[in-house]
């Protein structure tokens, strides 16, 4: 029979085998979780193996890697350069949003229509476009809020004084034209067809009754210009022209501009079409320099969308004046410096029977 000393001793043995199995397990645990530690803090291997993956904070993804293979960061990675360019291209366009620069792939929008920087043309095929204006050329100063229109006479005042004149263009188309009558209506000035050179055959012809009313019109007392139709295609045809008209003037005054107007023929080939800009520009030159070399006063005389498209007004406007003509526009869009519009095609006036062209002009040219 076994004493209570037996049972104590056995008990004790219990106790200490317990204890030493719970320090055994404790040991493994810590082992293990000290192994795992050790993996999390690795590099990403380049080469794919049987890996153990395992996750800290639920985030951070990592393999086992072969400590023979090479070693790379995630910064090695092609996704995180690609993220990192990305990253830096919406950096640098934010800044240069923020210091008011617009980047290249952006485009303002511009309303061309209403931004005092371009104006509308017509082309030669009848169709419309909108071109910049060229801030370097001299711009006409007109307040045409100042411009009156009494019975299709118009005014233009300057601190309520008048200092326009009106004038009218006429050829042997208008037939016979009361020069005295002219003068009692109102009118200042007349601008008289000299000629003009064949659109096709390239014939220099006088206009038939260029003579006579160059005479009546100095006997009426009216200031006189004239202007000649050219389709001149070299700088010495240009001089063949104007040679032509000084030689017609004969004894007659001529106090207003001898003008160069180089015809545009509609709906038919003319030999002047084929003209660049730059020589265009010449041919004209060419025409008034050998009028102003005689003494005589000169200028150009086009339409708005020819005198921007077809010559080069950056050698003209600045040494010669501008005869605008556009007819039926309540005032003239033209951007640049001229001195006399053609207002109308349609004027009627006391001394010419039916329609007649009419002009106002903004430089006296009968004391410049």
């Amino acid at each position: 029979m076994r004493s209570h000393r037996d049972f104590e001793e056995k008990g004790k043995t219990v106790v200490i085998a317990t204890i030493c199995s719970i320090t055994a397990i404790v040991a493994v645990v810590v082992i293990v979780l000290f192994a795992n530690q050790n993996s999390l803090r690795r590099p990403v291997s380049s080469k794919s193996s049987p890996a153990t993956v395992s996750f800290d904070d639920h985030s951070d993804i990592v393999s086992v890697i072969s400590e023979s293979e090479p070693k790379y960061t995630v910064s090695d990675l092609d996704f995180y350069n690609m993220y990192k360019d990305r990253e830096s291209s919406v950096s640098e366009s934010a800044s240069a949003t923020e210091q008011g620069e617009v980047p290249e792939h952006i485009e303002e929008e511009t309303d061309e229509t209403n931004d005092g920087k371009h104006i509308l043309i017509t082309k030669d095929d009848g169709t419309e476009e909108w071109v910049a204006i060229n801030q370097q050329l001299p711009r006409h100063e007109y307040d045409f809020t100042n411009l009156l229109d009494q019975s299709g006479k118009l005014k233009y005042f300057e601190n309520d004084r008048l200092v326009s004149r009106l004038g009218v263009d006429i050829s042997k188309d208008e037939g016979y034209v009361d020069f005295v009558k002219l003068k009692k209506a109102g009118i200042n000035f007349v601008m008289l067809r000299a000629g003009s050179r064949g659109y096709q055959t390239g014939q220099l012809n006088l206009d038939d009754s260029f003579t006579d009313n160059l005479k009546r019109a100095n006997d009426a007392g009216l200031d006189v210009g004239v202007y000649f139709l050219s389709q001149a295609v070299t700088e010495d045809e240009a001089r063949e022209e104007a040679n032509l008209v000084i030689t017609s003037l004969g004894p007659y005054s001529v106090t207003y501009p001898i003008t160069f107007m180089m015809q545009s023929v509609k709906g038919e080939k003319s030999r002047a079409d084929g003209l660049s800009k730059k020589d265009r520009t010449k041919i004209a030159i060419a025409f008034m320099k050998t009028v102003r070399d005689k003494g005589l006063k000169t200028m150009l005389c086009d339409d708005k969308s020819r005198l921007i498209t077809k010559y080069d007004l950056t050698k003209l406007i600045s040494d010669y004046d501008t005869w605008l003509l556009d007819p039926g526009a309540d005032f003239p869009d033209y951007p640049y410096t001229f001195s006399m519009w053609r207002y109308t095609n349609k004027g009627s006036i006391d001394g010419i029977a039916g329609m007649v062209s009419m002009d106002i002009c903004f430089t006296d040219y009968s004391i410049k």
